[in-house]
């Protein structure tokens, strides 16, 4: 006998699991500082977000024990300074997330810092020596550490005193700093009011000459200008002396201005020949930089015996497309022709866009931008005599042409006067033909009125 038995049938259901690794908690403070008589906030958070979390809060070393033994729901409030951290946990038994990343909160102290700038100046320019202090009330400089904060893109070390040697348009912000007590854990004060920093760019004086033109005996005054004249800026005086070798010039120094003058005038006695002035000026101690103005002339139209500069055709007043050449001649085989306009602002030798220089002599062809002072400067370094030459507007008419023009003028004249003539004839003769029947006319009516007159008479003795 055989037994046949039933298939036996197994379900197997298989189940999923992940681990993921251990998350880590992240804390957030709404404030670092925590205000005299106040508090921060304190928010741990665990990433990815999920459901179920608590926190412990801890203060100081990670193992130290928690603020609570009960784990807490959402933030918390703290009036201690000190290094924070928190860790999550949930679940039976908990489960331990890895521990947030420390956060420093420092507790405000009543001390006050203030930022102050030397030299105070209102307005500072580049390279220019400054230095920035960070000054605690109420503490020595030994008692604290310094922290800067700034919206320039240089950041000063964290020490009580910042000084920069040549500053630069980089330098400008605002910045304020703070202080730390070294021997007290965690207080702080709080951060300064800030002082804004504007760097400017290079300074340019500028430099009046009075009088433009001398005449014998005059006293050249010599004048120099900047932004803010009150803060303790120098001023040093300078003549031009020329080099045609070279397109730049090289500076004498006037006598007493070798330190510098405290005002912002200087007056040049005995010039009877035309010359160059600048000055200078700089401020500070130590005195790292000078900032020079542009150069203005003294003219003189004095001929100078190593030195003088003649114009042809010799006449004051020129016109629109004129020949002009500019002469130099004196005691050198070397020369160069200047001018100075008031639409060029500064002075330019005889070049391609103005004039040619072939030897000593300049030629130019005048247009309405040739209205300008010009002179001569030899390479011994001596100015000539200068002469201003004014351009009129409108072309010199050409000689040959004003035969043609009397000619066309005549032409002209009779063609307009003949045709008077004959339409005055026209009209005489015209009115001589109409009085002669007026007279007739008139001598009837007499006629006719005597003839009346007789008639009438005539009735009467009737």
């Amino acid at each position: 006998m055989s037994v046949r038995t039933a298939p036996l049938l197994i379900t197997v259901t298989l189940f999923c699991l992940t681990v993921a690794n251990r998350p880590k908690a992240e804390l957030k403070a709404d404030d670092r500082d925590i205000p005299v008589g106040g508090s921060v906030t304190l928010t741990c958070s665990v990433k990815p977000s999920s459901s179920g979390w608590k926190y412990f809060w801890y203060r100081g070393e990670k193992t130290s024990e928690p603020l609570s033994s009960q784990l807490s729901a959402g933030p918390i409030r703290v009036s201690e300074g000190g290094v924070y951290w928190c860790r999550g946990g949930r679940g039976e038994p908990v489960y331990n997330t890895e521990s947030s990343d420390p956060v420093t909160i420092y507790k405000i102290i009543p001390n006050k810092a203030v930022v102050t700038l030397q030299p105070n100046w209102t307005e500072v320019y580049v390279r220019e020596r400054i230095t920035l202090r960070c000054e605690i009330t109420g503490g020595g400089d030994t008692e604290w550490e310094y922290e800067w904060r700034t919206t320039s893109s240089e950041k000063p070390p964290e020490q009580n005193k910042h000084s920069i040697t040549s500053v630069t348009e980089s330098h400008s912000g605002d910045y304020r700093c703070k202080g730390r007590k070294k021997h007290t854990q965690h207080s702080s004060t709080g951060w300064s009011d800030p002082i804004k920093l504007t760097v400017s760019d290079e300074l340019l004086p500028v430099i009046t000459v009075s009088p433009s033109w001398l005449t014998a005996g005059d006293s050249v005054t010599l004048n120099c200008r900047v932004k803010d004249p009150s803060a303790g800026w120098k001023f040093y005086w300078y003549k031009v002396v020329p080099h045609p070798s070279n397109i730049y010039y090289s500076y004498e120094q006037l006598p007493g201005s070798s330190s510098g003058t405290e005002q912002d005038s200087y007056a040049v006695h005995g010039q009877t020949h035309t010359a160059g002035y600048l000055c200078g000026a700089r401020r500070g101690e130590p005195m790292f930089s000078i900032y020079y103005s542009g150069i203005r002339y003294a003219w003189s139209a004095d001929f100078n015996s190593s030195a003088s500069l003649t114009v042809s055709p010799d006449r004051a007043q020129h016109f629109t497309s004129d020949s002009v050449s500019l002469s130099c001649e004196g005691n050198s085989t070397e020369w160069r022709v200047k001018r100075f306009s008031t639409e060029d602002r500064d002075s330019s030798a005889c070049s391609s866009w103005w004039g040619i220089m072939t030897g000593s002599t300049c030629n130019i062809k005048t247009d309405s931008s040739s209205d300008a002072v010009y002179w001569c400067e030899s390479g011994s370094g001596e100015f000539s005599n200068a002469v201003n030459i004014t351009v009129q507007a409108v072309s010199r008419p050409d000689s040959s042409s004003f035969p043609v023009l009397l000619v066309v003028g005549l032409v002209c004249g009779i063609v307009l006067v003949i045709p008077l003539i004959v339409l005055f004839c026209y009209r005489a003769s015209k009115d001589s033909c109409f009085v002669r029947p007026v007279k007739s006319e008139s001598a009837n009516a007499d006629h006719v009125d005597h003839k009346n007159d007789h008639h009438s008479t005539l009735h009467h003795a009737q």
